[in-house]
């Protein structure tokens, strides 16, 4: 049984970054896991984008329930109520989707599973309040930017948002965000570098995942 959706938000506020990762290498996926677990990271979203995820997510999960039992992992990229089903049965513990969608929200309400879903408007948010979701993805969050976050906050006083995409492991970058009002960001290549993976340089990749949770508990 997944974890209660209120658990898992306050993980998402506690961490602060939501590393978003896929890789083909089902050893990869489970080293890179790793080194953002050593590095203080307790959420880690991997995306449902290639022909391996279900049997990389099965590693993941195992390895997560042998040695990292306090974190949460979840899957991202969910289009629709089936993969939503399939991944939750997989021990996924919150769902994560680039859209909006009804049947998703549905059943994620139905099992009590954490459903994220990915918003760009104020209609899309409004739609995802009404089924009771308490924390949205904002995608893509380098074409809506912060100043987005403070002009619908007012209107969504009691929604929690993360943006994903755009956001840079830099001070500068995290401190606009959080300025706005997120209570999270989700993070992907800018944080988990193509060239650091290739390298399976796993103590260089924990030292960058550590220096941007630094920006982050700094503004707390």
């Amino acid at each position: 049984m997944a974890p209660q959706p209120a658990t898992i938000i306050k993980a998402f506020e506690s961490t602060g970054i939501i590393p978003v990762f896929y890789h083909d290498d089902e050893d990869v996926c489970i080293q890179v896991m790793q080194a953002c677990y050593e590095a203080g990271i307790r959420v880690f979203e991997f995306t449902n984008r290639g022909e391996h995820a279900r049997r990389n997510f099965a590693a993941m999960r195992d390895k997560k329930l042998v040695s990292m039992p306090d974190l949460y992992l979840g899957i991202g990229t969910i289009k629709n109520a089936a993969d939503a089903e399939t991944y939750t049965g997989q021990g996924a513990d919150f769902i994560v989707s680039p859209i909006m969608d009804e049947a998703i929200g549905r059943y994620c309400r139905k099992e009590n599973i954490l459903w994220v879903p990915g918003c760009m408007s104020p209609s899309e948010i409004a739609a995802a309040e009404k089924l009771e979701v308490p924390l949205v993805k904002l995608f893509p969050g380098n074409i809506l930017g912060p100043g987005f976050v403070k002009s619908i906050k007012p209107l969504f006083p009691q929604m929690k948002f993360m943006p994903t995409g755009g956001v840079e492991p830099t001070k500068e970058s995290i401190g606009a965000w959080f300025e706005a009002g997120v209570v999270c960001v989700g993070m992907g290549s800018n944080l988990l570098g193509k060239q650091v993976i290739e390298s399976r340089d796993w103590s260089g990749l924990r030292a960058k995942v550590m220096q941007t949770f630094a920006f982050v508990n700094a503004l707390h």
